[in-house]
């Protein structure tokens, strides 16, 4: 287990880079799941008037799924792979927008992960310290990414 002070920054982990990038900081990390933490910007990606959409959610659940599998990588002496999302069963929020300036916190939880590279995950989003959207999340890490985009990989 992991605490935020002995963690890395959040782009160490995750393949995402520049306005792609919605976290701000891993909370924790441990071998089930972890925590993540994000502040709705005004000029982010995404966000307008009325602040983030609600739907953007389950990006924010994909991106801290892949900080937990970058901090995997990490401990096994890899680099940080290329995941993709391949759907979510039951994405529900409960507000239309996430209001500029508010704090996120996006919990991922390890339900199911096989040695093919495919991942199941409770996730949870708090919206300043409120759960407002919940999903289950399904993604698959393929061993190389560029092999399996380039269709030579089973």
């Amino acid at each position: 287990m992991q605490d935020l002070d002995s963690l890395p920054p959040v782009a160490d982990v995750v393949p995402h880079g520049g306005a792609m990038l919605l976290l701000d900081a891993l909370v924790h990390a441990d071998d089930e799941g972890c925590t993540a933490r994000a502040t709705v910007q005004p000029a982010q990606l995404f966000t307008d008037a009325a602040g983030m959409p609600g739907w953007v959610g389950i990006e924010y659940m994909a991106q801290a799924i892949a900080a937990w599998a970058g901090m995997r990588d990490r401990r096994a002496g890899r680099a940080p792979g290329i995941g993709f999302l391949l759907g979510s069963r039951r994405y529900e929020c409960d507000v239309p927008a996430f209001p500029i300036g508010s704090e996120l916190t996006i919990s991922v939880h390890a339900e199911l992960t096989g040695d093919n590279g495919l991942g199941q995950f409770a996730c949870r989003l708090a919206l300043d310290g409120r759960e407002v959207a919940r999903a289950n999340v399904s993604v698959f890490q393929p061993a190389d990414a560029q092999a399996f985009l380039q269709g030579q990989q089973p």
